[in-house]
């Protein structure tokens, strides 16, 4: 970096410490800083300056102009030979106080210059540099040596014309601070007046959030009310329909058939169309009901192959299911993510004459799986991607008189993918097909808890009983309550046979058994380290005393067979396993 010296001081005495302020001030106005600046820099020149006198014994100071324009600027260096700042570390901080004053010059200095270093010089003492900036629109009079030049040409000025060129300086800032109060306090009244409207503005926008909250409610309650009315009719509209079609009461003619297939098939549809609002007045409402269980996706496929198979129009389209999932399981609700899917192949085979309708089934991500459900029909206009997932929205085109549509589905089938914790977005041109995506969690949000639940009552149970009666009740009780496999044993040595080779899950004991009776069952059980873990209920119509009680701890419990329901069964048997499992 380029640097030239403009002028050099001796730093001794008090004297030369207004001196040192006159010439910053001087230099300052030669390089082109303006009144406030020329200020700035004379003032970090005489804190610096007095510092040097005060504590460093005296020393020099020099002024430079350092790189090229427009990153010039003007330096100013200290050097004494002091013993050096000892406390400079709180001092930069702010944390040290002194009593005499010492450090309030340097974070002053430091605050009101562009860049400030302090260091000790490899001979000993301190050495102080700090620059300013000079101004973009400022002048510079002349060149270095020019200034040079100019500088030695100065004579010091008396002591009193410092005092008033200070004294002049302090009234200039007391003006322009007064200027600045008077900005601000027009500045507080404008916001003040400002901060009034938007206060108005915020109680009018949540007297209209009120009110259209207030409209939506009104609106699903009538949609919800008129749906369920509908309803009724509509049912005893199909109900004799199809005693018509049937032809309970007598033949019909080729004509009235005719027409009594147009009643059911405009029937349907309105049933479709009432059952769509009431769907959608729930969501609204925040009413509608989830149901998540075990979903097989195999399993869901061939059920939708089923159902849209008669949605065929044309020879001409193959619907097509591809799974590319591995045969995954989802945990979430069935009748909302297949009735999604549902509206989607609808939709595709309506606006498809030929081609093909395939649904892609992936696992985009960790957590997450995808349904694509991609056609080769007319396609939709990127202008039009928003508004078909808006209600009784529907894009005109060709097919239109073919398929005649509510407009519900696809708000319908958005609101319920947000439920099942994903999103359906579109990627279609004109011409080029669609492919609608559904990107779904494999759990549905808030029911790990109810899946582990289920995962952990999944398992194997024996039933150790002689009665087949009894056995015949448990196992009921047990298939209504959870998807275990139950294995049975007649006598207490079937029993431990079953229970030491197949390792079930749960054993459920009754106490009086043929052979080996139940007690002994148990002892054996808790005795063989491979099946000392398995939980035991108890089962039995006797009642015990503490010592057969003491005999049977380590149970899971003991239940009497007059008070067994399949509530309490089910409560031990899923604890049982769960505990299990934490383990």
């Amino acid at each position: 970096m380029s640097r030239q010296t403009l002028l050099s001081l001796r730093l001794d005495s008090e004297q030369d410490i207004v001196h040192a302020r006159q010439r910053a001030r001087h230099v300052a106005r030669l390089v082109g800083f303006d009144r406030q600046a020329q200020t700035s820099i004379a003032t970090a020149v005489s804190e610096i300056a007095r510092n040097t006198v005060t504590y460093g014994g005296g020393g020099s100071l020099a002024f430079a102009l350092e790189g090229q324009f427009p990153q010039q600027k003007l330096s100013m260096t200290f050097q004494d030979s002091g013993p050096g700042i000892a406390e400079l570390a709180s001092i930069l901080d702010g944390s040290y106080v002194s009593p005499t004053g010492m450090g309030v010059g340097i974070v002053g200095t430091r605050r009101l210059m562009d860049t400030f270093e302090i260091e000790r010089a490899p001979g000993g003492g301190t050495i102080v540099s700090f620059t300013k900036y000079l101004p973009r629109n400022g002048t510079l009079q002349g060149t270095a040596n020019n200034l040079m030049v100019e500088l030695s040409r100065a004579k010091p000025e008396a002591l009193i014309d410092e005092v008033l060129v200070q004294n002049r300086d302090l009234l200039t800032s007391m003006a322009d601070l007064e200027v600045a109060r008077g900005e601000l306090s027009e500045a507080n009244a404008e916001l003040e007046s400002t901060n009034r409207g938007v206060m108005a503005l915020y109680a009018e926008l949540d007297q209209r959030a009120e009110e259209l909250k207030r409209a939506s409610e009104v609106k699903s309650q009538f949609l919800s009310a008129v749906s369920h009315e509908l309803r009724t009719p509509l049912n005893a509209i199909n109900a004799l329909s199809r005693m018509l079609a049937e032809q309970a009461d007598g033949p019909l003619n080729d004509e009235q058939q005719r027409q009594v297939s147009y009643i059911r098939q405009a029937t349907d549809t309105l049933t479709r169309l009432v059952n769509d609002l009431l769907d959608l007045a729930k969501v609204e409402a925040g009413r509608i009901d989830l149901h998540p269980s075990k979903v097989v996706v195999a399993d869901l496929l061939a059920a939708l192959r089923g159902i849209m198979r008669p949605l065929q129009l044309s020879d001409e389209v193959e619907l097509i299911f591809d799974d590319r999932s591995g045969g995954i399981t989802l945990f979430t609700d069935e009748g909302k993510l297949s009735q999604i899917l549902r509206n989607l192949l609808s939709n595709a085979l309506k606006y498809t004459e030929r081609g093909e309708v395939r649904v892609t089934v992936s696992i985009p991500g960790p957590g997450r799986i995808e349904f694509a459900v991609k056609d080769s029909g007319i396609g939709i206009p990127a202008e039009e991607h928003g508004r078909i997932f808006e209600e009784f929205v529907q894009v005109r085109n060709p097919l239109q008189t073919r398929s005649k549509g509510s407009g519900l589905g696809l708000p319908l089938s958005r609101k319920f993918a947000e439920l099942l914790g994903g999103v359906i977005t579109i990627e279609s041109e004109p011409g080029r097909g669609s492919t609608f995506i559904l990107d779904i969690a494999l759990v549905l949000p808030g029911g790990e808890a109810e899946r582990a639940e289920q995962e952990q009552a999944t398992g194997k149970i024996l039933i150790i009983d002689d009665e087949e009666s009894t056995r015949y009740v448990l196992r009921h009780m047990l298939r209504g309550e959870g998807t275990w496999a139950i294995m049975e044993a007649a006598d207490g040595t079937e029993g431990l046979r079953l229970a030491q080779a197949e390792a079930p899950d749960f054993i459920l004991l009754d106490l009086h058994l043929p052979g080996l009776n139940g007690f002994e069952v148990f002892r054996s059980l808790k005795g063989d380290p491979a099946t000392s873990s398995i939980p035991v209920l108890v089962l039995t119509s006797s009642i015990l005393g503490p010592d057969h009680l003491e005999s049977l701890r380590g149970s899971v419990g003991v239940l009497s067979k007059s008070n067994l329901s399949r509530s309490i069964l089910s409560a031990h048997v899923v604890q049982s396993m769960r505990s299990a499992g934490e383990r």
